[in-house]
């Protein structure tokens, strides 16, 4: 409901009136005046067939669990406050939103166009114009690299870096096997056998690959993760 140059201005003055750090108002500002700006053209530019788009072929139906906001169904620690965050306040802010939200997603081949929806109808600011670049390029890499440059995936290690989640987590983000692995950490390189060729062309995750032919334990991972109903 505000004008975008209104929000801000208002972090600039607190900036230069010693109410807000640099770091903290340069991050704000960049957002509003440059992603926002970025999702709010290429909405337009883009077209109402760009939420159609399923370059990675993902077919799996949201889980009911997801659907309905059942945090208490989730084990996973960031999985299970991520949702209810959304469910509690219909908001989460963006690491969440791309990095555990949409690398479950991802990892898990959830089908874009119902996360699109869900995004659109769970959040506050899920406007219309927003969702789409944000959720089927951005986050899914459905629209097979029109908006980002690679995949916006992780395992584990990057949720415990990034946040305060992993030490009391039933799940280990270092374990990538057994009862205790991460679903991040194995859906991850689940993810990355799935769609080999695609990471091996791209100079951005062929890494990726390269370090998945090393993994001694491949096949038991994704035979785990092809049977895991645990999150």
């Amino acid at each position: 409901m505000l004008h975008p140059l209104d929000a801000v201005e208002a972090a600039e003055r607190a900036y230069r009136e010693n109410r807000a750090p640099l770091a903290a108002v340069e991050g704000f500002i960049r957002q509003i005046l440059g992603w926002r700006e970025y999702m709010w053209h290429l909405y337009w530019h883009f077209g109402p067939e760009y939420p159609a788009n399923n370059q990675l072929s993902a077919r799996t139906t949201l889980p009911s669990w997801w659907a309905d906001l059942d945090a208490d169904a989730v084990t996973a620690r960031c999985l299970r406050d991520a949702l209810e965050g959304v469910r509690d306040r219909g908001w989460t802010h963006h690491i969440q939103r791309l990095m555990v939200l949409g690398s479950h997603a991802l990892q898990r081949g959830y089908r874009p166009d119902q996360l699109t929806e869900w995004f659109a109808t769970a959040y506050v600011d899920g406007f219309r114009w927003v969702m789409p670049t944000n959720v089927i390029g951005m986050s899914q890499h459905a629209d097979g690299g029109l908006l980002a440059t690679k995949p916006y995936t992780s395992a584990g290690a990057y949720i415990n870096k990034m946040s305060d989640h992993c030490g009391d987590c039933d799940f280990d983000p270092k374990k990538r096997l057994g009862e205790d692995a991460c679903p991040f950490t194995a859906g991850y390189w689940a993810f990355t056998h799935r769609h080999r060729n695609l990471l091996a062309r791209n100079h951005r995750t062929r890494r990726a690959v390269s370090s998945m032919d090393r993994l001694g334990d491949l096949e038991a991972v994704i035979e785990q993760e092809s049977a895991r109903d645990r999150f």
